[in-house]
């Protein structure tokens, strides 16, 4: 992603973009369209996103896509829309919680297989702190993006964290070869 990293403007584009969609649709209205000639190359192209907001550094809410569908700067904004109202994880954000909210977007690669032979010669693979991590077990998905290392940094901690929030045995990495798909991430806040 190095060679293809947005640029400063492009950044406060897509963050400003994105807060404009929170507030609007934590108000009611509906998110306005985009005249998408006006943007930058890079956002009209093809991204994916998660955003995440935060109040006082906790999570707030959190939703993103593993697969690019759709231009990013309509995929920022459909995702920050969504981690207010419809992360199961917390209640809908409120309008007085708006001027506390920090969000933060994260431009992910497109994941890749990570091939390994047995779980010690996956903890070896994992990169802490560079690798946004999927783990697949038949229909369930689960990901954590890379800035979760910096809450839990031993990579085997961090994979039974993965599979408890997929909600199977924290161990299931240890015991089953789980697919492993690896990303990397831009990421850029408030």
């Amino acid at each position: 992603m190095s060679e293809d990293k947005l640029t400063a403007d492009e950044k406060r584009t897509l963050l400003n973009l994105a807060r404009q969609a929170l507030e609007g649709c934590v108000c009611g209205q509906k998110l306005p369209l985009l005249d998408l000639q006006s943007l930058p190359p890079r956002l009209q192209a093809c991204g994916c996103s998660f955003v995440t907001l935060s109040i006082n550094g906790e999570l707030r809410g959190c939703i993103g896509a593993l697969e690019p569908c759709q231009p990013l700067v309509e995929d920022v904004r459909e995702h920050a829309v969504a981690a207010a109202l419809q992360d199961y994880r917390f209640p809908v954000v409120c309008p007085d919680e708006l001027t506390q909210i920090k969000l933060e977007v994260s431009r992910l690669t497109v994941p890749v297989p990570l091939e390994y032979c047995c779980p010690e010669d996956l903890l070896t693979k994992l990169r802490p702190g560079i690798d946004g991590v999927v783990l697949l077990d038949g229909s369930r998905r689960v990901t954590f993006l890379p800035q979760i290392w910096d809450k839990v940094p031993d990579p085997a901690c961090f994979l039974d964290s993965l599979c408890y929030k997929m909600g199977v045995a924290p161990d299931l990495w240890r015991t089953k070869h789980l697919e492993v798909l690896v990303y990397q991430v831009e990421a850029f806040q408030e």
